[in-house]
């Protein structure tokens, strides 16, 4: 038996529980460059324990909705910025801690322009984009340990766009 999730929109209010939607929204908060350019600052709460900032990139294999989701993860020692390289959209997935396990998904649906900051200590799945390339920045923790869990749900759920 699968169980379903109707993906939404990705929107900063929904998605804050979970980390930060990443865009150039609204006016930038101050001009730079001889006012040629619009900085949207500190945008993202990145958080790497004892570890340093790293910007690695991620090329991943395209998917499609309908889409069967069995497993999460998350990084307890840093949080995780996903920003794509393209104006393509990407599913976004993330679940509420409950106990040490993941409790029920939330699926999201990114708009052009729109990446995802990931707080440290969140489940979510996996890079999932729907267009190829699907080649993202990644901005993590770097550094000594193991800062990865995952779970796989015995019983999968079904994402479908909304």
């Amino acid at each position: 038996m699968t169980r379903e999730i109707v993906a939404r929109p990705l929107e900063p209010a929904a998605f804050a529980p979970f980390g930060d939607v990443l865009e150039a929204a609204g006016a930038p908060d101050r001009l730079i460059n001889a006012g040629r350019c619009g900085r949207f600052h500190d945008r993202a709460r990145l958080d790497f324990g004892d570890g340093r900032a790293g910007i690695s990139l991620f090329l991943a294999e395209p998917r499609a909705l309908p889409l069967e989701l069995d497993l999460v993860e998350r990084h307890p020692d840093g949080s995780q910025a996903f920003l794509p390289m393209t104006a393509d959209p990407f599913l976004v997935v993330v679940a509420p801690d409950e106990g040490g396990r993941p409790g029920r998904p939330l699926a999201f649906l990114t708009r052009p322009g729109q990446g995802v900051n990931y707080l440290r200590g969140t489940w979510h799945g996996v890079l999932a984009p729907l267009a190829p390339p699907g080649l993202f920045a990644v901005v993590d923790r770097i550094g000594p340990g193991a800062n990865l869990e995952e779970h796989v749900f015995a019983t999968p759920w079904r994402i479908t766009a909304g």
